[in-house]
């Protein structure tokens, strides 16, 4: 959810495997202590092929798949929540969308739990469709929240969403439980009724759209 909407091509098999390597490397490691010794070892590729399919340094490949996965889960929440109107129900699809993902790849999951808030270009994941639902929610008073609030309700909205997904990833919720109740309770915190929240929060998802 990201305000950069360019489309990107699908990676290739190679770019894939590269990528979920270096996921894995870089929430085991940090991004100073990864090295491309180290991530062609893990991705069981040549250095060569790490070069060729990135940028030179270690730290601007961090930005790179950051930059990536940003747009990607941008496009394929959009794509998902396609024509549907109501900003609380956009919302809570979208928060648990996120939760599901955590749980079904969760090298993907940890990545987002650790980085999400600290790098500039994944915090831009919440500024996107969730900030709009923010804003016609409130404009149209659905949201039961003062404009002024509209700030600080972004960062209740991501802090939520990346509590449950550690949640999920450290197995003390499914993820079922966990995306349903967080998106309750950010509902709940924005002036829906319980028993709507509860409604909204509990009905049936969609899956996320693949990657166009």
């Amino acid at each position: 959810m990201t305000r950069n909407s360019k489309i990107r091509k699908p990676l290739s098999a190679v770019q894939k495997r590269i990528q979920q390597a270096a996921l894995r490397l870089f929430v085991e490691k940090g991004v100073n202590g990864v090295n491309v010794k180290d991530l062609a070892r893990s991705a069981k590729v040549a250095r060569g092929t790490i070069y060729n399919n990135h940028r030179a340094s270690i730290e601007e490949m961090f930005q790179e798949i950051a930059s990536q996965l940003s747009v990607e889960m941008h496009q394929r929440v959009v794509a998902t929540l396609g024509d549907l109107d109501d900003p609380a129900e956009r919302l809570a699809i979208g928060i648990r969308l996120f939760v599901r993902r955590a749980h079904r790849e969760p090298d993907w999951g940890a990545f987002m739990a650790r980085f999400a808030m600290s790098n500039s270009a994944l915090r831009q994941m919440w500024l996107g469709p969730p900030r709009k639902d923010v804003v016609a929610g409130i404009a149209s008073g659905r949201y039961k929240l003062r404009t002024e609030l509209m700030q600080a309700a972004i960062p209740m909205i991501a802090t939520t969403t990346l509590g449950a997904m550690f949640l999920v990833l450290k197995m003390h919720r499914n993820w079922r439980k966990a995306g349903s109740d967080a998106a309750e309770l950010t509902l709940r915190a924005l002036g829906v009724s319980a028993k709507e929240a509860y409604a909204i929060a509990t009905a049936e998802l969609p899956e996320l759209a693949p990657v166009s």
